[in-house]
Parts: structure tokens; C-alpha cells; sequence
């Protein structure tokens, strides 16, 4: 397919991967549900999808728009996205093989074993999980499915944008979670400024926040309690410059203000979110965003898997 990232090219990806994915529903509350003084708020709830993540969207966009080897395709994962791909894989019925590092919760190794694909657990984090796919690269014909940084994920996952702009036509602020940035450069591209777009990150996995403050790609701490699904170390190459033109800024969220989303959404809308999948929320409760009073915001939700389910004291 052609590899260019744009919004027409996520409008003609979307009805590729359509068959294979869900519509995610989206809820409107009141920020004073969640503590806050009034105003409009909107959840998107993307851990909805297959997989219980926005990344089986760009999973499918690579498998079905690439040519597909027998030996079939290799992921490099913190959990999510290698859950994704062999969720994908299964379903069209190709060989997959994932690699993903020890921190990976038990829920998400769970998931790509119970989906069949050959797992590999090994290094501290997802960038050792990376090297050794590439390692497996090296010496097979199969290709590689990048978490964030190749065209077709991209593209993927910037349906979500084109779904909230659909269910949200008067949207003013989208806050999104940011790891490598596939999912945040795919609705931002989607947008094109036409909605203000605010990244909310790790103090400790800043990628994007870091690179836009250097001015390039950077190497930025990869920890805290969301590092197995945002602490790649580096936002993706394509990513970036979209990032430059179409995302408003970045915030930043300590480890206790995820863990209070996370509860707060289950208190409020019992919805149970992996840290990575609250992150965003995170962002709007803790203050790190102060939204004005008529300012329509929308928080997406994108994580689900945790075994963790219960969140009462």
C-alpha cells in the first residue's frame, strides 16, 4: 500500500480493518463526577476493542495491507501491541512471533500465549525486547509489525480519531496517552489541528515530551508503573515531525495520579484500566491539564488488561 500518512490515507485504511474491529463506545459525564469543578467531559473507551486496546487497529492495517510471508510476522512488545498482533495473526490465520521483556504483566503474556503465537519473555524492558526481534528478523523471511513507528500502524490507529470525530463533531481537546506515539500521531494527523490534541505522559517515560523540548529524538527514561505499555525510550521517527505540527503540547503525570485515575474510573464508571490505559485520564485529574469551564474534553481510555479488577479499598 502506499505508505503515506495522512488523513485520506486513514479514510481508505478504515474500511480495510472495519470487518475486524469495533466501534468503541464513547461516554459523556460531568467532570464534577470525578471531583472536578463542572464542565463537559466526554470517555472514549477504547479498551473496548478486541484485545482491550486501540493497538489491534494498526495490527490489522499492517496485516492486511502488507504482503504477508509464510514465515508470517514478528512483533516487538511491551504486551499490548504483541497481544494485538497475534490476536490478528490468529484471526487471518499467520504464524506469528512476539517478543516482549519480563516486566510484561501477567495478563498480557496470557493473552498472546492463549492466542497461539510463539513467545519470547526476555530483558528488563521494551527496547531489549526490540533488539532481539531484530536479531529473529535478521535470520528469518518474516517481517516486522513495529509497535509505532511504521506507516500502517500509524495509520490504524488514527481510526480512533476518525470514530471520536463522529461521535464527538463538537469536540474541543482530545488528552491521549503517549508511549512510542503511534496512537497519538495517527489522531493527530486524523485532526490536523481542527481539535487540540494534548499528550499526557509518565514523569517517568517523558518520550515525546523530551523530544519536542530537544527538538529531535531523544532517549528519555523508560520506568514507573506504566512501563510495560509507555517507556519505549523513544518516540518513533514518524511520529515526531507530525507530532511538531499537530499535537498541542505535552504534560506530565506522576505514578500516584495514574493509580488515583485508575480508581477513579472504576469508583465512578466502573471501568477497569490497565496505568497506561488511565494515563490520559490522569492527566485532567491531577491538574497537569486545566480544561476552561465550556471546554468540551475527551479523555480516551486504551487498556485493559490488568488483573487487577478490583479497585475497592
Amino acid at each position: 500500500m502506499n505508505a503515506r500518512v495522512d488523513r485520506e490515507r486513514i479514510a481508505e485504511i478504515e474500511p480495510v480493518i472495519r470487518p475486524y474491529i469495533r466501534r468503541t463506545p464513547v461516554i459523556e459525564v460531568d467532570r464534577v463526577d470525578f471531583g472536578l469543578a463542572p464542565g463537559p467531559l466526554a470517555l472514549k473507551l477504547e479498551h473496548f476493542q478486541h484485545v482491550g486496546v486501540f493497538k489491534t487497529r494498526g495490527a490489522f492495517a499492517n496485516l492486511l495491507t502488507r504482503t504477508v510471508p509464510d514465515a508470517g510476522v514478528v512483533a516487538a512488545s511491551g504486551g499490548n501491541h504483541g497481544a494485538a498482533v497475534a490476536y490478528a495473526a490468529r484471526t487471518l490465520g499467520v504464524p506469528a512471533k512476539i517478543f516482549v521483556p519480563a516486566i510484561s504483566s501477567a495478563a498480557k503474556v496470557a493473552r498472546i500465549r492463549g492466542y497461539g503465537a510463539d513467545l519470547v519473555v526476555g530483558g528488563d524492558r521494551y527496547d531489549d525486547a526490540l533488539i532481539a526481534s531484530k536479531a529473529w528478523i535478521a535470520r528469518s523471511d518474516a517481517i516486522n509489525v513495529h509497535a509505532f513507528d511504521q506507516a500502517e500502524t500509524l495509520l490504524g490507529q488514527g481510526t480512533v480519531g476518525l470514530e471520536i470525530e463522529d461521535q464527538l463533531p463538537e469536540l474541543d481537546t482530545l488528552l491521549v496517552a503517549v508511549g512510542g506515539g503511534g496512537l497519538i500521531g495517527g489522531i493527530a494527523t486524523w485532526f490536523e489541528g481542527r481539535v487540540k490534541v494534548v499528550g499526557v505522559e509518565p514523569e517517568a517515560a517523558p518520550t515525546l515530551h523530551a523530544a519536542l523540548a530537544a527538538g529531535h529524538v531523544v532517549d528519555a527514561p523508560a520506568g514507573g508503573i506504566a512501563a510495560d505499555s509507555l517507556a519505549p525510550r523513544r518516540v518513533g521517527d514518524l511520529v515526531f515531525p507530525i507530532a511538531q505540527r499537530h499535537v498541542s503540547h505535552v504534560v506530565l503525570v506522576e505514578d500516584p495520579a495514574i493509580r488515583a485515575a485508575q480508581q477513579a474510573l472504576w469508583d465512578t464508571v466502573r471501568v477497569v484500566a490497565e496505568p497506561g490505559g488511565a494515563t490520559a485520564l490522569a492527566g485532567l485529574l491531577s491538574g497537569a491539564y486545566r480544561a476552561e469551564k465550556d471546554e468540551r474534553v475527551c479523555a480516551l481510555v486504551s487498556g485493559g488488561n490488568t488483573v487487577a479488577v478490583d479497585f475497592e479499598r
